[in-house]
């Protein structure tokens, strides 16, 4: 069991960037899209506030969560089943009067009720589409330590093509900072793309309750939608907002071409290492058997997760739970998601599969680095 420390919440935002993957968002949340052989997105965010000692975490859905939800029951595995705080979902019309929400403020705005009758001082937002293993006790204590009205969570990285074309519905949540030793000084909203290192925002924030609140209602009845643009950006002068930087794994997914490229840079161990390395990463135990390679297979630089059956030739790929590879079939540089079956003969490269996808006997399928191609959930091709 997890002892909670921190006198913080959480709030994660599960649909935020469902946009930019449309063909994998098209039955699921951004939340519970697949990562890494055996997690959803969700768990990366979730199991770091639980590691940090937060035991009161809603999840503000939008739609398309029936997935999610079937992925996180009643919260046990991340030891969130309790008679007080827990594992909390909070759907669209969860309240009279509210509906689908456009950004941020209207989101916490339909949660504002619940948010009074809370006892924890901080408050810890999140989206969840970055998958990273962040200490939330070390920026909560950095928080405290610098008396701050608000800290956003940032990482140094250059700002790549397909963030800076990702001007879309909620996508002004993407922004770079400016920064004054750890104070915030100027934000720029969905900037362009740069060669040299940002300060990129991870949209994680820490603040207090009470302020949360208190901005909240100010901004919903101004018009305003959202937190970055129209709250921070706009109170630089009345808040102290300070940076936290963190320094470790981060993927950060808001492309078909991302999502590819973050899942194989997991097949280099010091990537795993790092991610998984620091504190335990939680998921959905569904107790299959280890990974069978049978006699005769070959199989290089692979991530596979438990229950699969390996009887062909596997290389640079990752195998998602209950993966059948048969015999004589080639899978290179793919990321084949749960209890897919890849037929004997078959050969497929740069592919990504979803769900209960079968490839049948001898079939080829082939994309390219650059536009790998996808397979829609339970297809058979």
């Amino acid at each position: 069991m997890i002892s909670s420390n921190s006198d913080a919440l959480g709030i994660i935002f599960t649909n935020t960037y469902d946009s930019s993957v449309p063909e994998l968002t098209a039955r699921r949340s951004m939340a519970s899209l697949p990562f890494a052989a055996r997690y959803r997105l969700i768990d990366f965010i979730l199991s770091g506030m639980v590691n940090g000692g937060i035991d009161n975490v809603s999840l503000v859905v939008r739609e398309n969560y029936l997935s999610l939800l079937d992925h996180l029951g009643n919260g046990r595995e991340w030891d969130l089943t309790r008679k007080y705080g827990g594992l909390n979902i909070i759907p669209p019309f969860a309240n009279r009067g509210t509906s689908i929400y456009s950004g941020r403020v209207e989101a916490i705005n339909t949660i504002l009720n619940f948010l009074k009758d809370q006892k924890e001082k901080y408050v810890v937002i999140s989206d969840s589409n970055i998958v990273s293993n962040v200490d939330f006790k070390d920026v909560i204590r950095f928080h405290m330590e610098q008396n701050a009205d608000v800290t956003i969570v940032y990482k140094k990285g250059k700002v790549q093509v397909t963030d800076a074309q990702a001007i879309v519905e909620n996508h002004e949540n993407f922004f770079t900072m400016d920064l004054d030793g750890t104070k915030v000084k100027g934000f720029k909203i969905n900037p362009e793309a740069s060669k040299t290192e940002k300060n990129v925002s991870m949209n994680i924030y820490v603040m207090e309750r009470e302020l949360l609140i208190e901005e909240v209602t100010e901004a919903y009845r101004s018009g305003f939608l959202h937190f970055e643009r129209d709250v921070f950006a706009n109170n630089l002068d009345k808040y102290d907002i300070q940076a936290y930087e963190y320094t470790g794994y981060e993927a950060r997914i808001m492309s078909m071409k991302d999502y590819f490229e973050e899942n194989m840079r997991l097949l280099d161990e010091k990537n795993l290492d790092e991610l998984f390395g620091k504190s335990p990463m939680r998921t959905k135990v569904r107790d299959d058997a280890p990974t069978r390679y049978v006699r005769g297979c070959r199989v290089d630089n692979v991530l596979a997760a438990d229950g699969c059956v390996i009887e062909g030739q596997v290389e640079n790929s990752v195998l998602f739970r209950g993966v059948k590879v048969g015999k004589g079939a080639k899978v290179k540089n793919a990321i084949i998601m749960q209890d897919t079956v890849v037929r004997p003969g078959a050969e497929v490269s740069y592919v990504i599969t979803d769900k209960n996808v079968t490839i049948g006997d001898n079939k080829q399928l082939a994309g390219t680095e650059s536009f790998p191609v996808y397979v829609a959930k339970g297809k058979t091709v």
